[in-house]
């Protein structure tokens, strides 16, 4: 996996990782929604292609922040589930949340109120409820 970062900068590094359009709505989509399908991921509003979709998921899972495996009482569709490395981006989405809408909110109105969402509250407090109601989720969805 060496091959794949351009230099040794830690920000440079993660952004060969999860820097490009898709990998970060994915991860969130996971930690906000809960989706764990290519069904779940295809209806996102921001509409990705299935192909692209397709290609996310298998680099994700090769970088090790999700795994692929099938539920114990369904053998036929794959779900998608965050691993511990993956979980722990909540703290970096939960940042671009809060700064997005301080500087882009004038720019975008059709963005949605983080308040909503419960983003006005201390965000590391946000943050480990992110991370702990993911880690219920899957706790659920593996039995």
């Amino acid at each position: 996996m060496g091959s794949n970062f351009r230099s040794g900068c830690p920000l440079a590094s993660t952004l060969d990782i999860v820097g490009d359009k898709w990998s970060l709505l994915i991860v969130r989509d996971m930690l906000f929604q809960g989706k764990k399908t290519f069904k779940d991921f295809s209806t996102s509003p921001e509409g990705i292609a299935p192909g692209i979709l397709s290609s996310r998921l298998k680099w994700l899972e090769e970088i090790e922040l999700i795994t692929k495996q099938k539920l114990p009482d369904n053998k036929k569709e794959n779900i998608y589930l965050l691993t511990e490395k993956g979980i722990e981006l909540a703290p970096i989405i939960t940042e671009i949340i809060l700064w997005s809408d301080k500087n882009l909110r004038g720019q975008n109105a059709e963005m949605f109120s983080i308040a909503e969402a419960g983003f006005n509250q201390d965000k590391s407090k946000v943050t480990e409820g992110i991370q702990n109601n993911y880690r219920q989720i899957v706790r659920e969805t593996l039995g």
